[in-house]
């Protein structure tokens, strides 16, 4: 059955896509979650696992609030630091043929693409959120990321 937290990296990966209603099923559990104005209630919802001494998993928010805590920022995160919005694989380019999206040194405008999160082969493109300088980079191509790990730090500017 699963548990809080890959509760949250599935509504996390909803959240970040254009799917209006997602029906998930597997033996123990049943997780329906609808976008607001899509029909019944105003927010996500969630069923009871059919297991016996079970409880119902917290809906919408609260779920993502238990499954995804807070982690606790790096040391060397400033201002200028794009975090990972989900667990994934990060990917600097948008094919495996093509440049880089950026490189350290590179200067960016606010909403320039960063790089690339593929989450059971959905692709959620990461944008710059301020203009300036990318002053490091904190993932490799290919490497799994983890919910708000560092992957770019940008000199404001």
């Amino acid at each position: 059955m699963p548990g809080f937290k890959e509760i949250g990296e599935i509504l996390s990966i909803i959240d970040s896509s254009s799917c209006d209603e997602v029906v998930l099923e597997t033996q123990d559990i049943k997780l329906v979650v609808r976008r607001r104005g899509t029909g019944h209630g105003e927010a996500s919802a969630a069923e009871a696992p059919v297991a016996p001494a079970a409880q119902p998993a917290p809906t919408g928010a609260k779920a993502q609030a238990a499954a995804a805590p807070t982690p606790v920022p790096p040391q060397d995160a400033g201002a200028g630091a794009i975090r990972a919005p989900m667990v994934g694989t990060f990917y600097r380019a948008p094919s495996p043929d093509a440049a880089p999206f950026v490189e350290v040194g590179s200067t960016v405008a606010q909403g320039d693409p960063l790089c690339m999160i593929e989450v059971m082969k959905l692709f959620t493109t990461i944008h710059a959120e301020t203009a300036g300088v990318i002053e490091s980079i904190g993932a490799e191509n290919g490497q799994l990321v983890e919910f708000g790990q560092v992957l770019f730090n940008i000199k404001p500017g």
